[in-house]
Formats: C-alpha cells, sequence, structure tokens
C-alpha cells in the first residue's frame, strides 16, 4: 500500500504546539480498519480522525487512539472539520452533519472569514455514580483523599465516551497529579475502561468556570490528553445536574493543558428543556505540519 498524508492540527488553540494535537487523514474511504489502527499507532498521538464517505451524513469520522477505536472525539472533530473548511473540501454552508458511532451530530461554523469557530452538538448526557475506593482513587491519580472535594459526587459521565469526574479542592493540586493509567481498571470495576477527569472550581485564567486534567484509560496506549472535549461537555452538564440543579442552561469557559504546556480552552454551552439536556462545545483549531505513514508498517 502506499503512503498516507497525515495532516496535524491542534484543536481548542490558534497557537501551533498548544491545545490538543490530532492527526487527521482525508479520504480514508480505501482504508481498513486494521490500517487505521496501525496508522494511529505511528502517529501516536490521543486520537487521528479518518474523514469517509457517509450515506446518512454530510461525512463520516473515525477516531482511533494507538489502542483502539473510540465513539466520538471532541478535539479529533474540531479538528478534521477544521482541516475540511479551511482546504476547501466542504460545501458552501455553516452547518454540516458528521456519522460517528455515537449517531448522526451537527456541526455548525461560525466567523468563516477569519478564524473559523465550530460547534458541535455531543450526545445526551449519562451519569452513574461511582462506587469504588475513593483512597485507591486519589492515589492513581498522585493525590491524597483531603484533596479531593468530596461535597460533589464523583461520577461517571458520557455526552459520548465515558470518563470518571472527580471533582477536587484546589487548583495547586493539578501540578502534583501524577497518573498510575495502569491501576485503572482494577479501581474501575463499574466501567474499567473509562478515563480519570480530575477537575475544580478554581482556575488561572479568570474567564474560565472549570480547570481539568484528563488521563487516559491503559487501553488506549496514551497517558493524558492535553484538552478534552468530550470530557468537557460532560462537565458543563455535570454543573447543571450537581451544582445548579436548578438553572435552565450554562455558558462557561473550560481551561485544561497548562501543567503540560498545552494551554488550552474549550467554550461548553448547556441547555435544560423539558428535563433533557443538549451540549454543545465550541472551540477552533490551527495548522501544524503534514507528514506520511506506512499503513503496512507494524
Amino acid at each position: 500500500m502506499n503512503m498516507v498524508t497525515v495532516f496535524q492540527y491542534d484543536a481548542f488553540s490558534i497557537v501551533p504546539d498548544k491545545g490538543n494535537p490530532a492527526g487527521v487523514v482525508l479520504d480514508a474511504d480505501h482504508l481498513t480498519e486494521e490500517d487505521m489502527l496501525k496508522i494511529a499507532k505511528q502517529v501516536g498521538f490521543n486520537e487521528t480522525t479518518f474523514v469517509m464517505h457517509s450515506d446518512q451524513a454530510d461525512i463520516r469520522l473515525r477516531y482511533f487512539t494507538p489502542g483502539h477505536e473510540m465513539n466520538l472525539c471532541g478535539h479529533a472533530t474540531m479538528a478534521s472539520m477544521y482541516a475540511l473548511k479551511t482546504r476547501g473540501l466542504l460545501d458552501a454552508k455553516d452547518t454540516y452533519t458528521i456519522e460517528t458511532k455515537t449517531g448522526v451530530l451537527p456541526v455548525r461554523f461560525e466567523n468563516n472569514d477569519v478564524q473559523p469557530s465550530i460547534t458541535m452538538k455531543q450526545d445526551s448526557p449519562q451519569f452513574v455514580e461511582f462506587e469504588g475506593d475513593v483512597d485507591l482513587l486519589a492515589s492513581a491519580i498522585g493525590l491524597h483523599r483531603d484533596e479531593l472535594d468530596l461535597t460533589k459526587p464523583i461520577v461517571y459521565g458520557s455526552t459520548g465516551i465515558w470518563t470518571l469526574l472527580i471533582p477536587v479542592k484546589k487548583l495547586d493540586s493539578f501540578s502534583r497529579m501524577i497518573p498510575n493509567n495502569r491501576k485503572f481498571p482494577e479501581i474501575l470495576t463499574q466501567n474499567p475502561k473509562a478515563s480519570l477527569h480530575p477537575f475544580c472550581m478554581e482556575t488561572i485564567d479568570p474567564s474560565a468556570l472549570m480547570h481539568a486534567r484528563h488521563f487516559s484509560s491503559p487501553y488506549s496506549g496514551t497517558i493524558e490528553d492535553p484538552v478534552t472535549g468530550t470530557a468537557s461537555g460532560v462537565m458543563g452538564a455535570y454543573y447543571l445536574t450537581y451544582i445548579q440543579p436548578e438553572w435552565p442552561s450554562i455558558q462557561m469557559m473550560v481551561e485544561q493543558g497548562q501543567e503540560i504546556g498545552k494551554d488550552g480552552r474549550v467554550q461548553v454551552t448547556v441547555d435544560r428543556e423539558f428535563g433533557k439536556m443538549e451540549v454543545y462545545i465550541t472551540g477552533t483549531a490551527v495548522f501544524v505540519r503534514e507528514f506520511e505513514v506506512d499503513p503496512a508498517k507494524e
């Protein structure tokens, strides 16, 4: 097989090598699932997106970590849609639909003439209370139990991908976090393949409402996700569910990646109507480089 071109775009930032890097492979219909996984392993980013033809939507996106396929990925969606738009590969309209393993979701572009911003809808939020050992959980990210904010619930949350939301008291705990990813599955007995997403209400940027880090499931083949779109979206739903349950909606900024030099921002909007939440994230991306990989290489 011929070499495959991969474009690196960094999402949730306008500065190259900040935000969250994603690989984007255009015209990927000829690739097999095995090819995609091999490419994702060689690329080594938390996610690589493969852009394909869809009979259900404007385009189809498949997302691969170095270890497995993901149902949905926020930052990789931002990266791939930004790549398609800025390369002139999309029709001249503002709203598109994308086929994912989570379902068909809308994506909207704004400010197209300057720096396009992208808003994507996520799946309906779901929460499951954590029933595991809190001391072991804290230890798995290098903290002590008393650093967690147990006035708020620890829950598994999903708007397309499951992660464990862990409230932390103070911002300074985040610089001390050291994940032991191999330990995650034995602690997360209800959902062994979930990632961990510690967050707090103290922030570096006064315009942000929440600060977070995101530690990958060991099955993904990565350690930490610099700036996480799906987890940021579910944090907005968490806020309306557990912190301000009477509010009808919220618009908020989430900051992430500062501890690892990847400073990024995710805008989150959650609207509650008739007991159901609609979750949206907004961000942008920036082109960094292109390179080639060999799908035949092990």
